[in-house]
This record gives C-alpha cells, sequence and structure tokens, in this order.
C-alpha cells in the first residue's frame, strides 16, 4: 500500500500530517532559544485558522456566489442544488469555526506580543488595535448575521419566500462587508509585525 495515497486520500490524515511536519521542523531545523515560544505559537495557529477563514470568505463572495447564481440562471444546466445541498454546508461549518478559532488565537497572539488585548482595543496600539477591532466586527458577521441567514437560505432551519429573500439581503451585505474589513485588516496584521506601509 503507498503511505501518500492513504495519507493524501484523506483530509483528516493530510492536515495531521502537516502539524507533524511543522513541529518536526521547529524541533529539529531551526535554532533553539531554550524555552517554549508561545507568541510564535499563537501567531502560527491564528495564520492557519485566519487563511482556512478568509480563504473561505473570498470562495464564497468571488466563486460560490456568482457561481450559482449562473448556475440558477442556467436553465437547461444542473442548478445550484448540489452546492447548496453538498457543498455550502460543509465551507459554512470550516468557514464560521475557522472564524472563532482566528479570533481566539488572535487575542492570545495579542497578549503574547507584549501589545495586549486591553492595548489593543483602547487603541494604544492602534495599527494592530484596528485590526483587531475589524476581526471581531468580522467574528460577529458570521455568527450573529451570516451564519443564521444561511441556515434559513440552505433550507436548514424553517422559513417564508419573504424570510429567505430577507435573509440573502443580510448574509450577502454582512459578507460583504467582511471582504472590505478583510483587506485593511491584513495590513494590519502584517503592519504590526513588520513596519506599516508608510
Amino acid at each position: 500500500m503507498n503511505p501518500f495515497k492513504t495519507i493524501l486520500g484523506s483530509v483528516k490524515l493530510t492536515i495531521a500530517t502537516g502539524f507533524v511536519l511543522a513541529i518536526l521542523i521547529s524541533l529539529f531545523a531551526w535554532d533553539r532559544h531554550g524555552s517554549f515560544n508561545m507568541w510564535e505559537f499563537a501567531v502560527w495557529l491564528h495564520v492557519l485558522a485566519g487563511i482556512t477563514w478568509i480563504g473561505l470568505l473570498y470562495y464564497f463572495n468571488f466563486i460560490q456566489v456568482p457561481g450559482a447564481a449562473e448556475a440558477a440562471a442556467d436553465t437547461g444546466g444542473p442548478g445550484p442544488a448540489a452546492i447548496g445541498k453538498y457543498i455550502a454546508p460543509r465551507a459554512l461549518l470550516w468557514f464560521r469555526w475557522a472564524a472563532l478559532v482566528t479570533w481566539i488565537t488572535g487575542l492570545s497572539a495579542l497578549e503574547s506580543s507584549g501589545a495586549g488585548i486591553v492595548g489593543a482595543f483602547t487603541l494604544q496600539s492602534p495599527v494592530i488595535g484596528i485590526g483587531a477591532w475589524f476581526g471581531t466586527i468580522m467574528l460577529f458577521n458570521v455568527w450573529i448575521l451570516i451564519w443564521p441567514n444561511q441556515k434559513k437560505i440552505l433550507g436548514m432551519v424553517e422559513a417564508t419566500a419573504d424570510e429567505i429573500a430577507k435573509a440573502k439581503t443580510v448574509a450577502s451585505m454582512a459578507s460583504r462587508t467582511n471582504v472590505v474589513l478583510s483587506i485593511p485588516l491584513l495590513l494590519s496584521m502584517t503592519a504590526f509585525a513588520h513596519g506599516n506601509l508608510i
């Protein structure tokens, strides 16, 4: 049996293998300073979760929503049902939990960095503080506006046609707001560690 086919044939084994390789590299390939670097660990988990979250945000806005609209307009095509039944619920599961993990690990990274949670949210560290606020607004949008409305849109909860139409507007606007906020958020994260643009 081919071990690569076994590992790469499973999403869980693929993810676990990536974590094992990262840990092995951190143990053996880099200079050790004699103590566990909590800040780097928090930032690493924050970036992993953030890539998942923002990647799915961009997928929804740039690929799935326009693709589903085209599929709905294609009278001879398969329609958007497969996306709504099989892909969207799974993507939304990863999306909302990645958002929460990103936010929690972001708090840990703030505390470990010296900026501190209070310092960031009171804008004593304004560059990362703005990012912390944008991330918090985005998390709110995911859990309070996008997810409950997507459940109506996807038929996971009962809703009238009017409620579904309203849900589509609310979810879409919250999602587009998150796209807008994600761009300066990412700048604030990189600027905090590497210096601002200006």
